[in-house]
């Protein structure tokens, strides 16, 4: 039972010298030995040879071969105990998307399994999209599509990705916060729902790393700080454990660790702790031979140490959908340091550590399906997720995916005591939808636990939930979709519309377009025009007007988003009915304005009968292009620029000395520069605001210079954004985009 208590886990040091792939090569041969597997190590070191060939004269940021972030990657997945297969398509996994080998000439070598897990792993690069989020959304349909086919794809995108994050110092910042971002909003969540959670906890400790680099060192710094107290704390409680134990016969394993970084960055955030509040850093692990042994052992530990009161959870009896299994406890030791006990198996333990890749044995050399039996029902949630995104623009797509992969869950029964798994926040309509399509169709009332109750009620674990049925049942109502927690309820819903109430929607899509198009000030006459309107249905994949109207109408398609289409293909569409003489003319003035005022511009702004003077943005309103804007002349700093309806200037001295201090200015032309502005976002405190917020973001591509967030009671929060954009209509667009999130009440200008 003695083992030494394990170090959190720290971030793998980056090389300072280019990486010898041959080195790596060997090294990797060498583990792949001297794990057991039989595997054919010369086709291994084929694709190796493949692969270097492929990427010749390829470099990575830290300068060295391409191919050793392929010998990387397949180390990885030898880490997690995949085949033969999986590590030959590590190593190739990037040549389709890279280099000009295709997925025949892969086949003809290494088989088609190889080379359908390489075309599952490689990205549309080739397929020009009009938005990022759309790029996005085909890319992780592709992915999953062959992930539900071989689970295999995903595991390796992982090992990628996980590598990636390792290397990410040598990134741009920009690309590094992008990254991180993509990271631990859809693999760190994908990895957690297939079980592995050492992969899940290094990809959120690395991506934390980069977006929040000062709240990552805080805690990094203080773990370090206080490790010589914790481990003496670990040595003391695992040496009380292990003699009890074996005073009562049971044969276990003890390990103790710390909790990972982003576990209790997490923490600090929901319960607003500074880390010296955070007692229960650390955990124990008690790993035995039997499910018998497993309660056995809980109740010694109780004997031993105070539980605390709802910190007690079985996934025995009830296992996560990940197949995740123990039983958890939180107790409080003899020094009154809380602290968190796992018990489970050894089969379990695995299970926990490596997910799906522990259960995935592969046959070999029969050429016979990698799917055992018992695996189907696996993965379908991968299919549910797919069949009900089928017809999700770009935007919806990806939000309910990060829903379904990062939400908690919550446990509840049927009357006749079957356990129904729901994201944490599920309704008695996600309940009766998860059962069958018609049951939510037909549903005309929810009891929980015997009492009748709202249809937006919020189930907790362990609630009894029937739903009442009536054949004569209107159907679903829309305002449904306004409390529904999973994505799968929101597509039936959306489906039954489509399908039931074709011309209401038509009609009710219609006008939703107009009052948008009216809202934009876009002429009706001419964005509704055929020549102007069937080019954007083209674009969208709608053949009829009626369908695109109907998938306005019952949500297949947000209004908004198509009303912007129309707007761009009017404007484009406009023809300029001046003489060739006027539009000479015109242009001429214009390059001659132009050249005067360019000419004494500074930072894209024009002052009033001075030339290269300093030119510094007020920090109070934070202008940015498109501001009517006016000038202050300060002693010894040049001009501050401020905003007309800045409250500085609004509430200015009027004083003949201090008004004649104000100065008329403007914005050239021509602006290059991009500026920095702050907002400020009123909302309701809630957990995973900070993460929608930067979810939206991230969508709108937007360069976010600092970001916080502040309870300030009453249930009420203030976040702080300061960001770059490049005109008044950017920023615009991004605060409607942020004014969007759920809970959020205002999106307010600094200094307005």
């Amino acid at each position: 039972m003695s083992d030494q208590p394990s170090p959190i886990m720290e971030i793998p040091v980056q090389p300072n010298t280019p990486l010898d792939p041959d080195v790596m090569f060997a090294a990797l041969e060498e583990k792949l030995s001297q794990q057991g597997h039989t595997m054919d190590i010369g086709r291994i070191r084929a694709a190796y040879e493949v692969a270097k060939t492929a990427h010749s004269g390829q470099k990575r940021k830290d300068g060295s071969p391409y191919v050793t972030h392929c010998v990387a990657a397949a180390d990885i997945a030898a880490d997690i105990g995949l085949d033969e297969d999986s590590i030959v398509a590590a190593l190739l996994h990037d040549v389709i998307e890279d280099t000009n080998l295709k997925h025949e000439d892969i086949a003809r070598q290494f088989g088609s399994q190889v080379a359908d897990i390489v075309e599952g792993v490689t990205k549309l690069t080739r397929v020009q999209y009009t938005s990022k989020e759309d790029e996005q959304m085909e890319n992780l349909r592709k992915m999953l599509m062959a992930m539900a086919k071989d689970i295999r794809v995903i595991l390796i995108k992982i090992a990628d990705r996980l590598h990636n994050m390792r290397t990410m110092d040598y990134q741009s910042p920009e690309k590094q916060r992008t990254k991180s971002l993509e990271t631990m909003e859809i693999y760190a969540p994908i990895a957690h729902r297939l079980g592995m959670q050492r992969a899940k906890w290094e990809l959120e400790d690395l991506s934390l790393r980069y977006l929040d680099p000062q709240g990552y060192a805080e805690i990094m710094d203080t773990l370090n700080r206080r490790m010589p107290e914790l481990e003496a704390f670990m040595d003391r409680m695992k040496e009380q454990i292990c003699q009890r134990l074996e005073k009562e016969g049971v044969h276990a394993s003890i390990f103790c660790r710390i909790k990972h970084v982003y576990s209790i960055y997490r923490k600090m955030y929901t319960q607003k702790l500074d880390i010296n509040g955070i007692f229960d850093l650390c955990a124990f692990r008690v790993i035995v031979d039997s499910i018998p042994d497993c309660y056995n052992v809980l109740g010694i530990i109780h004997d031993m140490f105070k539980p605390v009161p709802g910190r007690f959870k079985d996934y025995i009896s009830t296992p996560k959908p990940n197949m995740y299994q123990s039983v958890h406890t939180t107790v409080i030791g003899s020094e009154g340091i809380p602290f968190e006990v796992q018990i489970r198996t050894w089969e379990m333990h695995y299970t926990a550590e490596y997910g799906i890749a522990a259960h995935w044995k592969y046959k070999m050399g029969d050429g016979s399906s990698a799917v055992r039996s018992g695996d189907e029902d696996k993965f379908a949630w991968i299919r549910r997720l797919l069949e009900t995104q089928s017809e999700s623009d770009a935007s919806d797509f990806v939000h309910d995916l990060k829903i379904d992969m990062f939400s908690d869950e919550v446990f509840v029964f049927s009357p006749k005591g079957d356990v129904i798994n729901l994201s944490a926040g599920a309704t008695p309509v996600d309940f009766a939808y998860s059962i069958h399509s018609d049951i939510g169709n037909h549903m005309v009332g929810a009891k929980v636990n015997g009492r009748i109750v709202p249809y937006d009620t919020v189930l907790q674990n362990g609630d009894i939930v029937e739903i009442r049925t009536s054949k004569s049942a209107p159907g679903p109502s829309r305002d449904w979709l306004n409390f529904v927690k999973s994505s799968s309820a929101r597509t039936k819903i959306k489906q039954w519309y489509k399908k039931e109430r074709r011309e209401e929607n038509i009609l009710r899509g219609r006008s939703m377009l107009e009052d948008e198009l009216r809202h934009m000030g876009v002429s009706l006459e001419e964005a509704l025009n055929p020549d102007i309107l069937h080019p954007v249905m083209k674009k969208l994949s709608f053949n009829e007007d009626d369908d695109l109207y109907a998938a306005i109408g019952y949500g297949g398609i947000t209004v908004v988003r198509v009303a912007n289409r129309l707007r761009d293909e009017v404007k484009s569409a406009r023809p300029d009915h001046r003489n060739p003489i006027d539009k000479m003319n015109d242009a001429a003035e214009r390059r001659e304005q132009q050249a005067k005022r360019d000419g004494k511009a500074i930072h894209g702004i024009l002052v009033e009968g001075l030339d290269n003077c300093l030119i510094k943005f007020s920090r109070c309103c934070t202008p940015v292009p498109g501001d009517d804007i006016i000038g202050f002349i300060t002693r010894g700093q040049g001009v501050s620029i401020h905003r007309k309806d800045c409250q500085n200037y609004r509430r200015r001295d009027t004083s003949p000395e201090n008004e004649g201090r104000w100065i008329a200015v403007d914005w050239a032309n021509t602006i290059t520069d991009v500026y920095v502005t702050t907002i400020t976002i009123s909302s309701r405190d809630r957990n995973g605001l900070v993460m929608d917020i930067a979810t939206v973001l991230n969508s709108v591509n937007a360069k976010v210079r600092n970001l916080s967030s502040r309870a300030v009671g009453f249930g009420q929060a203030v976040t702080v954004v300061s960001l770059e954009v490049k005109d008044i209509t950017e920023l615009r667009y991004i605060m409607n985009r942020i004014a969007g999130v759920a809970g959020v009440s205002s999106v307010m200008r600094n200094g307005s």
